[in-house]
């Protein structure tokens, strides 16, 4: 049996309520998830559905997603077991068909209304409000429903179509999810730019409706404390969270866990209607506001901030309706607030680490006070970017006062994969605040970051590099695109948006790697098809698709005859320059380990082995200063003392595949200026842009840092290098 812990949080009971899980099954463990129960502390089987992500080559279980309902006590925890059981109970759940999804509590008909009707319900939804600023009003079209994901306890209806202003067309997917035995639903929008011009958005609204007869209590509530605005007799009320609203509210509370809430009701003698904006102050700007019936949500309020999709971007905009008896705001509040900081299973670090799924140089078997709190501080030091288009990534100082983005702020764009150092984070320590930062970071990368539309295919489906405004024109590359976070994304959270956008990427690097820069060794650097050979492995170890494998030897290849041209990786830096660059040799060296790991063909293994020890040695040998350090870059004027710790994993690898200590010792004085090297201090919140940021440091530090850190540091304690 495997243990998930509930922490105590809220003062109220909840019962039955949907929560779930992604957990890892060891090879051979499980061959079949239906037999997978969900389990209380007394033995009794709660219901659940469980379904797999992935399987090991065998056919088992890699990785179980599993929803079920969970009763946590007020101000108690609560423990919960998944267990194998030859028949686990079943549900009869949610009712769904070509039409309807009837859960038992509420039934919403899709083939009626602009998106679907409540049966029964004297609660309408009006057609959405939207404009651009160079279009005007659109209308909206539905194109298509169907069913995105269904189980007895949670379902999903897509439903695709678009909005058309005069000759301009904005796609638009709406995720309606259903819950068993719950009188809630959430509406998920995401609008997609279509289009090379960029959508420069006036507003965007859902309406909701309740007959007016002239008395009503309405409510409107926001922060992280108790602030519930209440009017009756339908006199107009209304909340607005703008940029000077951040600017000068108290909050401290991680905002990727939790910052607040924001609602609004209206409430007669025949029950109410209560709207939630989930994460609203995080994706601001935001408003709500209700009069005599009429409740505009606005996810995108007019003449209050500058939002701007560029070509091929899409966001999504998420709202619970809670249809009610009559509550009262302080229990609806309860019940929004729930929405935002949902219950979440806390899994053990040793399942994960058990499972084999994960690389066991993640974890080691002391807790060492000083190095956790490096890698916690580093994690959470980085800057929080409010804004609709800016929330879930930061700013990068570094780039921006270079003057990469033109004198605008350049976007770091998930730069060495954060979200999987997060997702990496949350599973050697079981803290729930690196999951949190995983699920937003890498929701803003598949959303923001990768290209739903272009027309150009050597854009489609890939990562943007760090850049001014999250996207630019050039030509995408290798060695900025990351999918393993994307992958962690998917087992952790079961969005399959997370999946998909993996396999983009993966599909525009080989595009990217066909091109005629890559017949000539030495032209690229290490970096770019280090960076690729992690990607296409990742891909194969998640799917088992020897297709991925084909690019991978062509890498292999390359590196081969780079060494042999060169003796080792040198890259052209300028007109008949070649030279060492430290940093990018460690990436590619750390990448074909990762393929190492995976190759099945014995002569290439050996190949691989290699190539990393020699390079290896010889960045130890000829790119070190007196001081220890490993330098820059090779020339005159970049020979200073460098702090990148990507070398630490290229020789942690090397230490391991020949036992030979050197490696360690070569990269201890590194180790060490990093681990005692402070994180970034906080700073006051700014007004930059489309954005209102707080924090001094970029993403891209944990992300570069974590895993060589680790990979290091678990060889630098057991030879005893390093102690407290």
């Amino acid at each position: 049996m495997k243990e998930l812990y509930f922490e105590s949080i809220y003062a109220f009971d909840r019962t039955d309520e949907p929560v779930f899980v992604g957990i890892p099954f060891k090879k051979g463990e499980l061959f079949d998830e239906k037999k997978i129960a969900v389990k209380n502390e007394k033995g009794e089987q709660k219901p659940s559905f469980s379904r797999a992500l992935s399987t090991w080559e065998d056919g088992s279980v890699k990785w179980l997603f599993t929803d079920f309902l969970a009763d946590i006590p007020a101000l108690k925890s609560a423990k919960y077991f998944l267990a194998i059981e030859e028949e686990p109970q079943t549900i009869k759940g949610i009712v769904s068909d070509e039409k309807m999804t009837d859960t038992g509590k509420i039934t919403l008909d899709f083939t009626k209304g602009e998106l679907f009707e409540i049966n029964g319900s004297d609660v309408t939804l009006s057609p959405m409000c939207f404009s651009d600023k160079d279009n005007g009003k659109y209308s909206f079209t539905k194109k298509s429903v169907q069913t995105e994901q269904y189980s007895p306890l949670k379902e999903t209806r897509l439903i695709k179509g678009v909005f058309t202003a005069k000759e301009r067309n904005v796609e638009a997917e709406i995720r309606v999810t259903c819950y068993w035995q719950k009188s809630y639903f959430d509406i998920g929008i995401t609008i997609i730019n279509t289009d090379t011009l960029p959508l420069r958005i006036e507003s965007f609204s859902l309406v909701l409706k309740k007959p007016f007869d002239g008395k009503m209590r309405q409510n409107v509530a926001h922060s992280n404390y108790r602030t519930i605005y209440t009017s009756s007799e339908g006199e107009a009320i209304e909340n607005l969270i703008d940029a000077n609203y951040l600017l000068f509210e108290s909050n401290e509370s991680n905002p990727e866990v939790f910052y607040g809430t924001f609602f609004g009701d209206m409430t007669d003698e025949k029950g109410g209607v209560c709207a939630t904006v989930y994460q609203a102050q995080q994706n601001y700007p935001k408003a709500v506001s209700i009069e005599a019936g009429v409740m505009n949500i606005d996810l995108m309020p007019g003449n209050v901030e500058d939002i701007t999709l560029f070509m091929g971007m899409a966001k999504e905009h998420i709202v619970r309706i809670y249809l009610h008896k009559g509550l009262s705001p302080e229990t609806l509040s309860n019940e929004s607030t729930l929405f935002q900081l949902p219950d979440r299973p806390a899994v053990d670090p040793s399942v994960f680490k058990e499972s084999g799924v994960f690389s066991p140089l993640i974890f080691t078997d002391e807790y060492f006070p000083k190095a956790e709190r490096y890698f916690a501080g580093m994690a959470d030091g980085h800057t929080r970017s409010y804004g609709v288009v800016s929330w879930g990534d930061s700013p990068d100082m570094g780039y921006t006062q270079q003057g990469r983005g033109g004198g605008k702020l350049v976007w770091v764009n998930n730069e060495y994969d954060f979200p999987h150092a997060c997702a990496l984070q949350y599973v050697r320590t079981g803290v729930r605040r690196f999951l949190e930062y995983l699920f937003v970071t890498g929701k803003h990368q598949y959303e923001i970051d990768v290209c739903h539309y272009s027309d150009d295919p050597a854009h489609l489906g890939g990562q943007w590099e760090h850049c001014a405004e999250h996207i630019n024109a050039r030509v995408m590359v290798c060695s900025h695109q990351w999918l393993e976070g994307m992958l962690d994304l998917y087992h952790l959270s079961g969005d399959k948006r997370a999946y998909n956008a993996a396999v983009g990427i993966a599909k525009n690097v080989i595009n990217i790697l066909n091109g005629p820069e890559f017949r000539t060794s030495g032209e690229m650097s290490a970096r770019e098809t280090g960076w690729a050979l992690r990607a296409l492995t990742a891909m194969y170890t998640e799917t088992g698709d020897a297709r991925w494998l084909e690019s991978c030897d062509f890498i292999v290849e390359h590196f081969r005859k780079w060494g042999e041209d060169y003796g080792v990786w040198l890259s052209s830096y300028m007109d008949g320059v070649k030279i060492r660059v430290v940093f990018m040799i460690a990436v590619a060296i750390s990448s074909l380990y990762r393929y190492y790991l995976v190759c099945q063909n014995e002569e290439t293994k050996k190949e691989i082995k290699k190539m990393i020890v020699t390079n290896a040695e010889d960045l130890v040998d000829n790119a070190r200063l007196k001081n220890g350090l490993f330098y820059y870059k090779e020339l005159p004027g970049l020979k200073r003392d460098g702090n990148n710790p990507c070398i630490l994993e290229a020789l942690a690898y090397a230490y391991e595949l020949t036992g030979n200590r050197k490696f360690i010792d070569a990269g201890y004085p590194t180790f060490e200026l990093i681990l005692n090297r402070p994180n970034p201090s906080s700073m006051s919140k700014q007004h930059v842009e489309s954005s209102v940021l707080y924090g001094a440091g970029s993403t891209k530090n944990f992300a570069q840092a974590l895993m060589p850190c680790l990979t290091y540091f678990k060889f630098a304690t057991e030879l005893g290098l390093y102690k407290e």
